[in-house]
């Protein structure tokens, strides 16, 4: 069980921080408090907003 939670804390984490680092190819705001909620955010909106799937991709298209 506990290899299954560190597995999903890798992903969680290495999603958060490719958006992260590519955050400034999005056509998001360039606050720093948007960029650390949709850090923070990425797998409930990539599931739920076509439009932030969109920009996912382009932030880890580096």
């Amino acid at each position: 069980m506990s290899l299954i939670v560190f597995g999903l804390l890798v992903v969680y984490i290495g999603g958060a921080w490719k958006f992260w680092k590519g955050y400034n190819r999005t056509q998001f705001n360039r606050t720093m408090s948007d960029k650390i909620r949709l850090s923070l955010l990425w797998p409930a909106l990539l599931v739920a907003n076509q439009s932030y799937r969109k920009n996912f991709r382009k932030a880890l298209k580096g």
